[in-house]
């Protein structure tokens, strides 16, 4: 759906009209912002993290902060003034004119109420079906939206689902009552792609049926395929706007043409995908041209056999990793993919030794690892470094980056003042970033920030391998481009194994010599990266790389 016009009425279901917001005294973080959205039209804003495309988002519901400054010459939903509204009139309309899709589902769905009531309730309060009707209502929708088995999982909580899962629930309880505008913002960042395809199928849908979409995002294949126009946001304002076909395949703003270029999809390895690898205050950096990554036949890393299975709350056992076996070899990169529940993550906590595995063994440097003491390992730790999907939740939020830093480095160099702070500015100068965020805290810094001191911190004790557990996926397209080529870089400098192990399978595609494909536990296909992704074997494989989104224009 990236070229042409709405079918649908041309009726107008948002309206907006220099749209400022500001929070307290300091400068308005969205300055003018003007579009409309037409009944059966999906339009997508996107932009880097901090841009202004969220806050603009949560100011056409009514929650954009108690001490946030909206103003606009005109906001208009579905026909009506909505400037100044009450909260008690805003609650009256979110969900029937307007529905909300947000990215963290675990935090907008109720810990404590099964999602077949949480869904039912907004039927309850604006409609006049009975129970049973309900029930039914809530059924069609969670098939809907892709959720398997809707009759059992109705009576879940959130807390019980997969991410995913709980994805799809937030999105069938923001189209329940069939609002004329559906907000989505980052509706499937933090989802596999053969869900993702299904969600975005969804989406489509929706618009077809007259629904208007507003779709936030950074990710320019997903938009490519859904949205009939593009405003590409940056500082607070619209810097670009057009239909899709021609935001995206003739980009004329900078920033458009930045974001274009870092798309990893089909960008063969090695290949820089940021124009500047420089964060904003970061010191200057000599761009390398060779990209080349020396790999030899020496194996670092070897799992062998690996299974691995926990006790589900009613006494039965669930096999998360099921005879995993491969090799890492010095300098080289084993991408690991496959869908949410595959078993990636706990097996990159077995590589970790952070989970003993129920079979099979790991080895490291030829020495054993899974069956060694902590005792004995601890002398072969630091020579493995990881790095974590949540950074800011790994670090300790009281400790400014310094001190973080100092404890990565080890009690012995902390003694030594002049030498440990020389150490300190050469790691932060090799990930990018300046010696003045020493002292800040976690919370002071970006999210490119964050990761970029989460690498520091994962090569402060100079390790040969370093694990990776799905170190980009929730950074905007821009900084993603930074931390991969950063990852790049630092990997032929120091000529690093790493483990990749991601669900966003154009970043594998972009970083990997060797892939391995996972589902329910098991590899079911490994093999050289260009060969996989050309021409993959196993059927599941085929299925998992027809999802990926592409830039489509």
């Amino acid at each position: 759906m990236s070229t042409g016009a709405p079918k649908n009425s041309p009726t107008a279901a948002l309206i907006v009209r220099n749209l400022r917001v500001g929070f307290g005294a300091v400068d308005p973080v969205v300055r003018g912002v003007s579009f409309e959205i037409a009944r059966g039209e999906c339009l997508a804003i996107v932009g880097e993290s901090g841009s202004g495309k969220s806050v603009t988002a949560r100011s056409l519901l009514g929650l954009a902060g108690a001490n946030a400054r909206v103003s606009a010459d005109r906001l208009e939903l579905d026909g009506q003034n909505v400037l100044g509204l009450t909260d008690r009139a805003w609650r009256a309309r979110r969900g029937k004119t307007v529905g909300l899709v947000l990215q963290d589902a675990l935090v907008s769905l109720d810990p404590l109420r099964p999602i077949g009531r949480e869904i039912a309730d907004s039927l309850r309060l604006h409609t006049t079906l009975g129970a049973a009707a309900r029930a039914r209502r809530v059924l069609e929708l969670l098939d809907a939206v892709g959720l398997p088995d809707p009759a059992r999982q109705v009576q879940k909580l959130s807390g019980q689902l997969s991410g995913g899962e709980r994805q799809r629930a937030l999105i069938a309880a923001a189209i329940a009552l069939d609002p004329p505008l559906l907000i989505a913002d980052e509706p499937t960042t933090a989802l596999d792609v053969t869900v993702q395809a299904q969600i975005l199928a969804l989406l489509e849908q929706i618009t077809l049926a007259g629904t208007a979409v507003l779709l936030i995002s950074h990710d320019l294949a997903v938009v490519s395929h859904v949205a009939h126009r593009v405003a590409v946001m940056h500082d607070g304002l619209l810097v670009e706007t057009g239909s899709t076909a021609q935001v995206l395949g003739s980009p004329a703003h900078v920033q458009t043409r930045r974001m274009v270029a870092a798309i990893p999809a089909d960008k063969p390895r090695g290949t820089r995908l940021s124009l500047n690898l420089r964060a904003a205050d970061a010191p200057p950096r000599i761009a390398t041209t060779d990209s080349t990554v020396a790999c030899d036949s020496t194996v670092v890393l070897e799992a062998s056999g690996l299974s691995k299975s926990f006790r589900r709350p009613d006494g039965s056992r669930f096999l998360a990793v099921d005879d995993v076996s491969f090799v890492l070899h010095r300098g080289s990169t084993l991408g690991i993919v496959g869908e949410s529940g595959s078993g990636k993550t706990t097996t990159a906590r077995l590589l970790l030794a952070l989970l003993q595995p129920d079979q099979g063994e790991v080895r490291v440097f030829g020495e054993p690892w899974s069956a060694a003491s902590e005792k004995t390992r601890r002398g072969l730790r630091v020579g493995v470094g990881a790095i974590y999907q949540d950074s800011l939740g790994s670090f300790d939020p009281r400790w400014s980056v310094a001190e973080i830093l100092r404890d990565a480095l080890g009690h012995r160099q902390q003694r030594r003042a002049p030498q440990t702070t020389a150490r300190l500015r050469s790691l932060l100068d090799e990930v990018g970033l300046a010696a003045t965020v020493l002292p800040r805290r976690p919370l002071e810094l970006s999210g490119g920030q964050r990761q970029r001191i989460g690498i520091a911190r994962a090569l402060a004790a100079r390790p040969e391998i370093l694990i990776c557990d799905e170190p980009v996926s929730s950074l905007d397209v821009s900084v993603q481009a930074q931390v991969l080529d950063l990852l790049d870089d630092v990997q032929r400098d120091r000529g690093l194994s790493l483990i990749f192990i991601s669900h966003d399978l154009g970043v594998v595609q972009h970083v990997s010599d060797q892939i391995a494909v996972m589902r329910a536990g098991r590899i079911m296909e490994s093999g050289p990266a260009a060969r996989v992704f050309t021409a993959p074997q196993h059927p599941y494989s085929v299925q998992l790389l027809a999802a990926v989104p592409r830039l489509s224009i």
